[in-house]
């Protein structure tokens, strides 16, 4: 699967140079280029569509702009016929704002600051929900019930009691690197430095949220041991 490519809107030049360096350290995404302003983000994201251009995937923007709000741009790329998803990546706590991005399908909303690991986390599931949807038709219902799910990253205060976001985000990474092999809660607490029951919880709260499969690894003598891998992108 080619990589998704994220076009980085936010005026602030540190935190875009910020941003841009974070997409450049995840598995399955490029960079497609950086816009202070509304206006730069929409002749980037034409300039992408023209003929023969790769495109752009996926949208992380702020939402106070210099010359608009990111609420307003959205609104102007969905009625221009621009279907690029979005994640909102900003201060806002309005409520309103919280819900016109519901509104206008906005498929995350990353309140600022943040570490690289919420980052990494919210971009995680979106990969996951961007890869479940690639073909053009999906085959059941379970499988629309899994891409939702898989938008639907655990994070803060969101997590089972004694998970992390962090050590999540970590988690998840190794069990997609490690894919399309499986690994057993011990072999990833032994990657991670985890105990074999924590490694369990993590790998059984991403089995729970869609972003994992649970399987019996058989050929060893004795009891078939349990194994994760990463659901299928």
């Amino acid at each position: 699967m080619s990589a998704i490519r994220v076009l980085v809107v936010e005026d602030e030049p540190l935190t875009a140079e910020a941003h841009a360096a974070y997409v450049g350290r995840l598995e399955g995404f490029e960079l497609a280029g950086v816009a202070g302003t509304g206006s730069a983000a929409i002749r980037a994201l034409r300039a992408a569509a023209g003929a023969g251009q790769p495109g752009i995937d996926l949208i992380l923007l702020d939402v106070n702009l210099p010359d608009t709000t990111g609420i307003e741009l959205c609104r102007h790329l969905r009625a221009s016929g621009i279907e690029t998803d979005v994640i909102a990546v900003t201060a806002v706590r309005d409520a309103a704002v919280v819900r016109s991005a519901v509104s206008l399908g906005i498929v995350q909303y990353l309140i600022k600051p943040f570490t690289f690991a919420s980052f990494a986390e919210k971009l995680g599931a979106y990969r996951d929900y961007h890869s479940r949807l690639a073909d053009s038709v999906v085959t059941d219902q379970s499988e629309i019930d899994s891409s939702f799910a898989a938008l639907r990253s655990s994070t803060g205060g969101d997590l089972p009691k004694g998970l992390t976001a962090a050590t999540l985000g970590q988690v998840r990474e190794v069990l997609r690197s490690a894919a399309p092999a499986g690994l057993s809660a011990t072999e990833l607490g032994a990657r991670l430095s985890l105990s074999r029951v924590t490694a369990r919880r993590y790998l059984e709260h991403l089995t729970d949220t869609g972003a994992a499969l649970r399987g019996q690894r058989y050929g060893a003598p004795g009891r078939p041991e349990v194994e994760y891998r990463a659901a299928a992108r």
